[in-house]
């Protein structure tokens, strides 16, 4: 992906995922004090390169990502893409590298859900507020 990219129209997202590129990865890596990634990704209809912040787990070598949506009754549009288009490119710290994404299972978000919840303990908060089960995603590194 060495296209141009479209960084989230979400102001706060923009400034910190401008921040965290430009500076390679030794700022911005955090929400909260909570650790985040940068996402690349490809628009399902549109084929347009973008970009967005997110919070991260890990499970082993993997990533974790949640998409809560700040527990909105729809899925996070970042997420409507990778179920379609899985093959992503990943910024976490100064690494950047690609990796395919994939949704866990009942039993493997069963598993993991309690440590996202530690890690940032508003998505509890977040799936109270909506009657859809909210997904966890699963980054797996593929290359560089």
């Amino acid at each position: 992906m060495t296209e141009k990219i479209e960084i989230s129209p979400t102001g706060w997202v923009a400034k910190q995922a401008e921040l965290y590129e430009s500076s390679g990865g030794t700022e911005g890596t955090t929400i909260e004090g909570v650790p985040c990634l940068l996402l690349d990704y490809e628009g399902r209809r549109s084929g347009t390169l973008r970009r967005t912040v997110l919070i991260y787990g890990r499970d082993g070598d993997d990533y974790l990502i949640v998409a809560s949506k700040g527990g909105a009754d729809q899925h996070p549009l970042w997420y409507l893409n990778l179920q379609e288009n899985p093959e992503v490119k990943l910024r976490v710290e100064t690494e950047r590298f690609a990796a395919r994404a994939e949704t866990l299972s009942a039993e493997e978000k069963a598993r993991v859900w309690p440590g996202l919840v530690e890690l940032f303990p508003q998505y509890a908060d977040y799936q109270k507020k909506t009657e859809r089960d909210i997904p966890v995603m699963r980054l797996r590194r593929t290359g560089n």
